[in-house]
């Protein structure tokens, strides 16, 4: 008779899959929770203990760790191994069912203490899934639900599994074991503050496949990272097709810049980089402004706010082509408004921080640095020109220097009355960069933003050109006295921030 040992934290299906074993003839043999399911359900099953001839201990923290266990699992069926299982009195496992504690859902719960995390650590189901997989040629090994309906089918019609099929179990098992290994060291790394580790592991849970990435010829896959911190995966869909590639890293740039806001604030981005962005008194009045920024650059862009949408402002959202809207709420009627429109992805998403590391990859590696959270401190502003800003100038200022760390650089902003005029992104040069910004748009008594330093005084001097009253800028070029001239000669208010924002 074979025999299938089944422990599950994840209970979905557990039930129809012990009935249609039992019928093909296995024995049962299960643990704890999975025992008391599957013993309701009226399956016949066996208790471990009474297999292993020992109780479980120490609150359930040895239950399977036993050779009479680990010995049925791993036996290869060759008869060296069959011999000596018998000599000691050990039945072979032949498949092993184990889905692993729910960690992420436990560390993410609010106020949860390093005891409770611990306590959630599960260490015999990774040992049985690991001991499993190694012996895949021998044992069936499962740790997914989705699997139990197709491995059934393939049991009741041929009797077992391809070796095909065991191969890829087994590499769904170790990749299970290997994801919940990194959940653990990045919570405990978190919990420790140790951002970089000598040994960075990163696990991912699939969210669905994108029907291409950044082009049609490229294949792509959206995942979720296995932290505690919830993000643009965790995001509820209301309406609209699956996000495609393209959406998911505009509507992270839109929605990364909504939350610099305390204001009603509405973000919309074309292509990572905002075209119009605008805060006001409310949210409606926020987003037609950021809308007429650019109406062209804005349609079929992606709009982020940072209020719950109410009717009049989804009435004019739903008006033009738009590929996204993302915000933390959305009143009934605006949500009905929003879903007449079918091509209209709509998501809703809690205004949480984000994550504290962002990566990128190069070929053979990757880079980590800690997430751009900076904000500047008023108090440590310098104002190094003899005009200064005026009180309106200095919220412009502000609100400009939160835009422009989200643009790629080199990058140059300008804005008056809260919201944007032009946008400079990801010019080779400064100066290129403010002609972009200051193009055929009207900056009479406007301010402009630079992510970085001036090395010359010819963005200066175009920006006087153009009417902008109010610069800000980290300063710290070697050159900064000839820029500070230039804004004296034109009459310039000119703020040093101290911190750069390369966004590359």
């Amino acid at each position: 008779m074979k025999r299938a040992l089944i422990s599950v934290s994840n209970k979905k299906g557990i039930v129809e899959l012990a009935s249609g074993l039992e019928k093909l003839g296995y024995e049962i043999l299960s643990t704890g929770g999975t025992y008391t399911v599957l013993e309701q359900a009226g399956i016949n099953v066996i208790k471990v203990a009474d297999v292993t001839g020992f109780p479980e201990i120490l609150d359930g923290r040895v239950k399977t760790l036993h050779p009479k266990i680990h010995g049925g699992i791993l036996a290869r069926r060759i008869p060296e191994h069959m011999q000596e299982l018998e000599r000691n009195g050990i039945q072979p496992i032949d498949m092993v069912v184990v889905n692993l504690y729910p960690f992420r859902q436990t560390v993410s719960k609010p106020g949860v203490t390093l005891e409770e995390a611990i306590e959630n650590i599960d260490i015999g189901g990774p040992s049985m899934v690991r001991s499993a997989a190694k012996n895949y040629k021998d044992v069936i090994v499962v740790v997914k639900p989705e699997n139990y309906a197709n491995i059934l089918q393939e049991l009741q019609e041929t009797g077992d599994i391809s070796p095909e099929m065991r191969l890829k179990l087994a590499l769904e098992a170790f990749s299970h074991t290997a994801a919940y290994d990194s959940m653990i060291s990045a919570y405990l790394a978190g919990f420790d503050d140790q951002l970089f580790q000598d040994h960075m592991t990163l696990a991912g849970e699939k969210v669905y496949e994108l029907r291409y990435g950044e082009n049609p010829h490229q294949k792509a896959c959206f995942y979720r990272t296995l932290t505690p911190e919830s993000g643009l995966a965790d995001a509820t869909q209301l309406n609209g097709k699956e996000l495609s590639y393209n959406n998911i890293i505009d509507t992270q740039a839109a929605w990364s810049l909504v939350k610099e806001f305390s204001q009603p604030a509405c973000v919309i981005v074309k292509h990572t980089n905002p075209c119009g962005t605008a805060t006001a008194n409310t949210l409606l009045e926020a987003y037609e402004r950021a809308f007429a920024a650019d109406s062209l650059s804005a349609f079929g862009g992606i709009i982020a706010l940072n209020r719950t949408v109410d009717e009049a402002t989804a009435e004019k959202i739903a008006e033009p082509f738009m590929e996204v809207v993302i915000a933390p709420g959305y009143e009934e009627a605006a949500l009905n408004r929003l879903q007449q429109k079918k091509n209209l992805r709509v998501l809703q998403m809690d205004i949480e921080p984000g994550s504290r590391l962002l990566l990128r990859s190069v070929d053979g590696g990757f880079v980590v640095q800690e997430a751009d959270t900076a904000e500047v401190d008023e108090r440590e502003l310098q104002f190094v020109t003899q005009a200064k800003p005026t009180e309106e100038q200095m919220k412009d200022l502000l609100f400009a220097w939160k835009l422009v760390k989200h643009v790629k650089s080199n990058a140059i902003v300008t804005a008056k009355d809260g919201v944007t005029l032009g946008v400079g992104a990801g010019q080779m040069n400064r100066v290129g960069a403010a002609a972009i910004a200051l193009q055929d748009k009207q900056c009479q008594g406007a301010v402009l933003a630079s992510d970085a330093f001036f090395p010359f005084r010819d963005t200066v001097d175009l920006a006087a050109a153009h009417g902008i009253k109010a610069i800000i800028q980290p300063g710290g070029s070697i050159r900064d006295q000839e820029s500070i001239d230039a804004c004296n000669e034109h009459g310039i208010a000119m703020v040093f921030t101290g911190q750069r924002h390369f966004r590359h």
